[in-house]
């Protein structure tokens, strides 16, 4: 007995994780495109593989969309990943300290994002930023985080402020701590 109540509990957290992106999908921010049925269900089994509940599963979605309606030209391509001009954004999902997409095979939760050969990696709070591609991005990020430039040898990535003047830079390959709340602007390479 205790088996079927289990099994239908986990029915119904699955079920009320589909409703819940269900319905924030429904209400998507201004700019952004709704998330058609069957990628709605594709994302709930991902919350659901990774264990998330129900609430966990509606918060993560908000906070999904809430880089939609920061990123212009961003989509959602998964759960928690999102393509956006220049690169990728990858969204912590409750207990990751790091965030992984959660379309992709699970690994552990302990080890850090890897960033790319050629990318710059921004961190903060779990969530990741990865450019890989040339041109000058707005971020929107307060508070501190970390980076990881690790675009080709030599190649300089710039911090811009609300002007759009240099606030700091650094030279691939480095790595450092930063405060983001100063910078507004991103220019990978």
């Amino acid at each position: 007995m205790n088996r079927i109540r289990a099994f239908m509990l986990k029915a119904t957290v699955g079920a009320v994780a589909a409703g819940a992106l269900a319905t924030s999908a429904m209400t998507a921010p201004a700019g952004a495109q709704a998330v058609p049925d069957q990628a709605r269900q594709t994302y709930a089994a991902q919350t659901d593989r990774a264990g998330l509940t129900s609430d966990q599963a509606a918060g993560l979605q908000e906070r999904v969309e809430g880089y939609l309606s920061e990123l212009a030209g961003s989509r959602q391509v998964s759960a928690n990943r999102i393509t956006m001009p220049g690169g990728d954004v990858t969204v912590a999902a409750p207990g990751q300290r790091s965030a992984r997409d959660l379309a992709l095979p699970p690994v552990s939760n302990r080890l850090p994002a890897a960033c790319g050969s050629g990318h710059l990696c921004l961190y903060r709070g779990g969530d990741t930023l990865d450019y890989y591609r040339c041109g000058t991005y707005n971020l929107s990020w307060t508070g501190d985080g970390t980076f990881n430039n690790n675009q080709t040898r030599g190649t300089r990535a710039r911090f811009l402020n609300s002007n759009r003047t240099e606030r700091w830079s650094n030279v691939a390959p480095g790595t450092g701590t930063a405060s983001w709340s100063p910078v507004y602007y991103v220019v990978p390479c």
